[in-house]
């Protein structure tokens, strides 16, 4: 399981190269050095809460989202699947429901 720091410096370099933005640039976007920056990219340096907030408005993202995990393939694939077993049961609960629905109305048609 990857560290805090680590998560950090992989969503840091992942947003910031998918901006096509250098490091340089980055830094002065946040008012911060370069060297700093690539510490931060290397897990050797963890920013207090402002430098965060800096960094996250130069990207343009929330501050959270550096520190987001993607999930697994395995973590996807349950969600996935949890999703589609719960709109069968969804759909099937639908159609017995209806089917009760109309075979009392035929009853009750059938007794008036």
């Amino acid at each position: 399981m990857k560290t805090l720091r680590e998560i950090l410096a992989t969503n840091l370099k992942e947003n910031r190269r998918r901006l096509a933005m250098s490091q340089p640039e980055l830094a002065e976007l946040a008012g911060l050095s370069t060297h700093y920056v690539s510490m931060i990219e290397v897990s050797r340096k963890f920013p207090s809460p402002e430098v965060l907030e800096r960094l996250a408005t130069a990207l343009g993202i929330a501050p959270h989202e550096l520190f987001a995990v993607p999930p697994t393939p395995q973590e996807a694939i349950e969600k996935l699947h949890n999703k589609v077993v719960t709109s069968i049961k969804e759909t099937i609960n639908d159609a017995v429901k209806a089917a009760i629905a109309e075979q009392c109305k035929e009853i009750h048609k059938n007794h008036v």
